[in-house]
């Protein structure tokens, strides 16, 4: 079943995907979604202070006019023609959903004005007009055999892939054990208590690849603003399982649950507001049945960042997982005979160029 747009805009980062599209599509929204977003951060620490123009001397002072309000922010959304959607906007849009990610502290104020009822429902129909575009046909695909790795270094600092995932995932698995035990004797249990530790819920050092470069080289939570990239080939078959829906999720992690409430009880709280019993999955025994999971875009969009039931009691949240991107949890991911390919962005700039070497 193709995603629509209740499905996209069921989840935080789908609903700041769509807002994002309207921001740039008009320059009254995008004044409107940056005054009240700084007034719905919880973050902000107090409302804006209503600032004034000097005029001449003997005049009254002239405000600035007011902040506009949701219903206005949302009627202009809906009367937006969203028209044919190009794969720059498409994928800008994108970016900006995923690099407003944050999974350790309350969603910003973009996110909470995006996630009001009145805002959520303009939405509709941008939301239906980015997946009608032919630009994202790609998001709901299942896995490809043509991948890319990223490798964050330089063409002059070349490296293999990892290798040997069954190490890294035993040692990632006791590592977590221990954090969460460690966090149960040292951590209060109250969730509103001023802690916080790891976040995210795939295991790190694993191979993990892209469908398409250089789209993947912008889709990176949490980017660390790296400028230099090198994106090597990788082909692999076996037993892929696709993140298609948050039940896909929910499914493995009822299947292969490992507990991690002690260690994200604090940030979880503080990004989804839901305080109880967490879980990922346990990655070293989900190896024992697949070899990669693949998380599609829509998947990402619709589920990401919310918290997820697993059963009655126990919930969990995609964290940290980069939207259209496979974790390869056994050694069936080989380099193919493709070149690598090189990339470079300049400092605080978003395109990036593939430049040549020798």
């Amino acid at each position: 079943m193709l995603p629509d747009a209740e499905f996209l805009l069921r989840g935080p980062r789908g609903r700041r995907l769509c807002l994002e599209l309207a921001i740039e599509a008009d320059p009254f929204i995008r004044r409107a979604a940056l005054e009240l977003g700084y007034n719905l951060d919880p973050g902000a620490g107090r409302s804006r202070v209503m600032l004034t123009l000097s005029g001449s001397p003997g005049h009254e002072l002239e405000p600035f006019p007011a902040i506009p309000t949701v219903a206005e922010v949302a009627a202009g959304i809906a009367s937006l023609d969203v028209g044919a959607v190009s794969s720059a906007l498409a994928q800008y849009s994108l970016q900006r959903s995923v690099d407003t990610a944050r999974y350790w502290q309350p969603p910003d104020g973009e996110d909470v004005l995006a996630g009001t009822d009145a805002v959520t429902a303009a939405l509709a129909h941008v939301a239906a007009g980015l997946l009608a575009s032919d630009a994202t046909h790609w998001w709901h695909q299942g896995f490809q055999p043509n991948q890319w790795a990223i490798d964050w270094r330089p063409a002059s600092d070349p490296a293999p892939l990892p290798r040997n995932p069954q190490q890294t995932l035993a040692e990632w698995a006791r590592k977590e054990r221990a954090e969460e035990a460690r966090a149960a004797w040292e951590r209060p249990k109250d969730p509103q208590a001023n802690f916080s530790g790891e976040w995210w819920s795939i295991a790190h050092g694993l191979v993990q690849t892209v469908p398409r470069i250089p789209e993947g080289l912008s889709l990176v939570e949490d980017s660390l603003g790296w400028e230099d990239a090198t994106t090597i080939p990788v082909s692999g078959t076996g037993r892929i399982l696709d993140i298609h829906t948050a039940e896909d999720w929910t499914a493995l992690c009822g299947a292969f649950p490992l507990e991690v409430s002690a260690s994200r009880r604090h940030d979880w709280f503080r990004t989804t507001a839901r305080h109880g019993r967490w879980v990922i999955p346990d990655w070293e025994l989900a190896a024992t049945e697949w070899d990669a999971v693949h998380l599609t875009v829509t998947g990402y969009l619709n589920a990401a960042g919310r918290a997820l039931a697993v059963d009655q009691d126990t919930a969990t949240v995609i964290a940290g997982w980069d939207p259209g991107s496979t974790l390869w949890l056994t050694d069936v991911a080989r380099e193919s005979e493709q070149p690598r390919q090189y990339w470079h962005r300049p400092a605080n700039q978003d395109e990036w160029t593939q430049i040549q070497t020798r």
